[in-house]
């Protein structure tokens, strides 16, 4: 069900403008394109350091086996990621083979964030696909497909809000998988825009995995703030407090 979920998010169907003379649609894109860039770089430079409540749920199909994890997670003004209050239930192949590896990945490519990886022009060529709604608001959609394959990239497609030109929504698979225990990983990510701010909202994830077969994740976020100081590492994300599920 959530591979169906994920391919009809990727590829469902755009609803597309009447096709104006070409020179006037490519000058309407890349000026769709050029504000949408504008304001990833404002919101960067007002997004320095936050808090943010996560849960992830994930299983694995195949073994039939489930588990969850909690906490507050922190991303410092130079991007570390940090969890305090960490709790995981459920089964520790879950804990150790899905929920540890899609942290340890998360946190890999949050200290290599630079310029080479934003979703903007000078890493990924945009193709404009139409116009359409998403929870309510008139989108922008483009197709996206990175200029060259490197860890962090995705092919996909974007959606971007139409009065603030902000990213509502991301959709596609990586090009260059994080870890050689995985195949394969297709995501979803939704946003929601707060303060001119286009805040993570949740991720789902289907990633097939060389160990355990296929692995399902939904990753949700809550409780968004924009933190005032500077945050020390509160620990390693391995020291999760484990709890084993009584349904194991």
């Amino acid at each position: 069900m959530k591979v169906r979920v994920l391919l009809s998010l990727v590829l469902c169907p755009f609803i597309l403008r009447p096709a104006p003379p070409a020179g006037a649609a490519n000058a309407a894109d890349e000026a769709i394109v050029q504000s949408y860039v504008t304001a990833v770089h404002n919101q960067e430079a007002a997004h320095k350091a936050a808090s943010m409540e996560v849960e992830i749920d994930a299983s694995l199909p195949r073994l039939k086996k489930q588990g969850r994890f909690h906490a507050l997670r922190h991303i410092s003004p130079l991007g570390l990621i940090t969890y305090e209050r960490r709790l995981f239930e459920g089964d520790t192949t879950v804990r150790n083979q899905v929920i540890l590896r899609y942290l340890n990945a998360e946190a890999e490519a949050q200290r290599a964030h630079s310029p080479s990886l934003a979703v903007t022009p000078d890493n990924y060529k945009f193709k404009y696909k139409g116009k359409g709604t998403l929870d309510g608001r008139e989108v922008h959609i483009f197709e996206v497909t990175p200029r060259k394959k490197q860890q962090g990239l995705y092919k996909g497609q974007l959606w971007i809000d139409a009065a603030t030109f902000l990213r509502v929504q991301e959709a596609g698979y990586l090009v260059k998988n994080p870890s050689i225990f995985l195949k394969k990983v297709a995501f979803v990510r939704k946003y929601d825009i707060r303060d001119g701010i286009s805040v993570l909202r949740e991720v789902q994830s289907v990633v097939d995995t060389r160990l355990v077969g296929k692995a399902e994740l939904t990753i949700a976020f809550s409780n968004f703030s924009l933190d005032d100081n500077k945050r020390s590492d509160v620990g390693d994300i391995e020291d999760l407090q484990l709890v084993e599920s009584r349904h194991r």
